[in-house]
């Protein structure tokens, strides 16, 4: 019996040791200071850029460990980010501008004047796209030097915005429904429901995935047609949502957490702990980073499930 004792306490020890070690979906792996009201957040293919939209300015961090390489300037109030592959994007909400900074240092390369209160911003491959929420419409900017292509009306209050490799999605957050565009002429291929206030968007290489802030929950589209594949229930408040290449993340504001759900079927897989009032989520090909607005931070978690 004393033997039998030995050998449990031997095996849960080394338990306690090793499976820490493992890398486990939604394990914290830091925490990390940024600016002032941290909104949205995306990854350049090595760091991280955060949009403090109290400070106005960017926070960019080495993916790595977090550390932060610099802060750069920008206009008022900034909201949202993305990378085109060379630069950096950022929508300044009060500014009614978009800034491009370069990825490597930060410079700034320009700022091109947009719609009222630019919200959402995404990249196409080739042009840059704007959700201008008080303006119910979307800008088409050239990627290479800002040159306005098109403006194109959505519904009402537009507030996120993505590529589905042919076509652009627009969440219309008082019109509870998204707008399709095909991308090459802005020309609008349809409009469909989804649920209550829609804030933001992604694409998961074959669907399309709406987070509905008043329902708590999120919708799963067709992006062939627009057809309704599923509705899945999130905690309080969701915000934002991205796809790790297998899942999809979403940021409840209101539970201070994330929601993992399964692509395939919309099974959740876990909820997370973050910071307070997590509002922007990215990927950055291995964890997942979320902006905490309410605690001036940034979260990373592990994406992985190997546990």
């Amino acid at each position: 019996m004393r033997t039998s004792g030995k050998v449990f306490i031997v095996l849960m020890v080394l338990a306690l040791v090793l499976f820490p070690a493992m890398s486990c979906a939604g394990i914290t792996l830091g925490t990390y200071s940024v600016g002032e009201w941290p909104w949205g957040i995306c990854f350049d293919g090595q760091n991280i850029w955060v949009v403090n939209s109290g400070n106005n300015d960017v926070t960019m961090l080495r993916a790595s460990d977090g550390t932060v390489l610099g802060t750069y300037s920008v206009g008022a109030t900034p909201s949202d980010i993305c990378f085109d592959g060379q630069n950096i994007w950022v929508t300044n909400s009060w500014s009614n501008n978009v800034t491009k900074l370069r990825a490597s240092d930060g410079t700034v390369l320009g700022t091109y004047s947009v719609g009222a209160t630019p919200s959402d911003i995404c990249f196409d491959g080739q042009n840059i796209w704007v959700a201008n929420s008080e303006s119910n419409n979307v800008t088409k900017l050239s990627a290479s030097d800002g040159t306005v292509l098109g403006t194109y009306s959505v519904g009402d209050r537009p507030t996120g915005i993505c590529f589905d490799g042919q076509n652009i999605w627009v969440t219309n957050s008082w019109s509870n429904n998204v707008t399709k565009l095909r991308a090459s002429d802005g020309t609008v291929l349809g409009t469909y429901s989804v649920g209550a206030t829609p804030s933001d968007i992604c694409f998961d290489g074959q669907n399309i995935w709406v987070v509905n802030s008043f329902d708590d929950n999120v919708t799963k589209l067709s992006a062939s047609d627009g057809s309704v594949l599923g509705t899945y229930s999130v905690g309080d408040r969701p915000y934002d949502i991205c796809f790790d290449g297998q899942n999809i993340w979403v940021a409840n504001a209101g539970n201070d957490n994330v929601t993992k759900l399964r692509a395939s079927d919309g099974t959740v897989l876990g909820t997370y702990g973050v910071g307070d009032y997590p509002v922007g989520i990215s990927f950055d090909g291995q964890n997942i980073w979320v902006t905490n607005n309410g605690s001036n931070n940034v979260t990373k978690l592990s994406a992985s499930d190997n546990n």
